[in-house]
């Protein structure tokens, strides 16, 4: 395949690299971004391209795997490292802004309706919001996981109807 094929056959990949972009990052002008990356690098490394192969699988995959590199270097950028004698990552994401008296009481609020709740609903929401897998809390509770999807759902719409002021 000669420069010009290559070049006339990647610009006729444009339209479908921008939708496959679009729909990794959810954004615009990320996804621009991602395109023209995407376009350089398959310019760049037009000698890797084999003859006779799929030039759109080879130029997805560039664009995947560039998308994966680019979110790893983020989650990186975000991440510091603590310079003590274990040395923990500690994520910088995390940090808490200072509680407001408002929020603190509409915390407060939430908290109790939510301790109001039977206990056959309650444990199995709490247990949830704290980042248990629905398989995880069925098998602590030793009930099926059907009741337990059941029972957060029923304790998600009770919250819903008694924190209407709230939404």
């Amino acid at each position: 395949m000669t420069a010009i094929e290559f070049n006339h056959e990647l610009l006729s990949y444009q339209n479908p690299l921008k939708y496959f972009a679009l729909k990794l990052t959810s954004d615009n002008e990320d996804a621009e971004d991602l395109l023209q990356e995407t376009l350089l690098k398959a310019l760049k490394y037009r000698d890797k391209f084999q003859d006779k192969t799929n030039l759109k699988a080879w130029l997805y995959t560039i664009m995947k795997n560039t998308f994966i590199n680019n979110y790893r270097r983020k989650v990186r950028k975000r991440t510091i490292m603590d310079n003590t004698d274990d040395d923990y990552f500690v994520n910088s994401t995390k940090q808490k802004s200072p509680i407001e008296p408002d929020s603190e009481y509409n915390h407060k609020e939430i908290m109790k309706t939510v301790d109001e709740l039977n206990d056959e609903c309650r444990v199995p929401f709490q247990m949830h919001f704290q980042g248990f897998k629905y398989k995880e809390i069925a098998d602590e509770l030793e009930m099926p996981i059907g009741t337990v999807k059941s029972r957060i759902f029923l304790a998600r719409k009770k919250l819903a109807d008694a924190l209407k002021d709230f939404a």
